[in-house]
């Protein structure tokens, strides 16, 4: 099973920005409620596939995105990864 990555946010201003920053460089994305074991200040979060991780990780510190945190998907849960 492929990577799946979930970006989550402390406001949903950040997120729909993100969501804008990505589509636009073409990045298939979904957005999605943060998940229960992923604390946030907003509901909405983004996921993405893992071939994509450092485009996105470059995009957000280039555009100064501010993220709560970017989390991997394992059967347990999520790993955060480091940012």
């Amino acid at each position: 099973m492929p990577e799946q990555y979930v970006i989550a946010f402390d406001s949903t201003q950040q997120a729909i920005r993100t969501e804008m920053l990505l589509e636009y460089a073409d990045i298939e994305i979904d957005t999605l409620p943060t998940p229960k074991e992923i604390t946030a200040g907003c509901a909405l979060s983004i996921g993405f596939g893992g071939a994509d991780l450092e485009r996105v990780k470059t995009i957000l510190r280039e555009e100064r995105v501010e993220v709560r945190g970017i989390y991997l998907k394992i059967e347990s849960g999520y790993d955060t990864i480091d940012f």
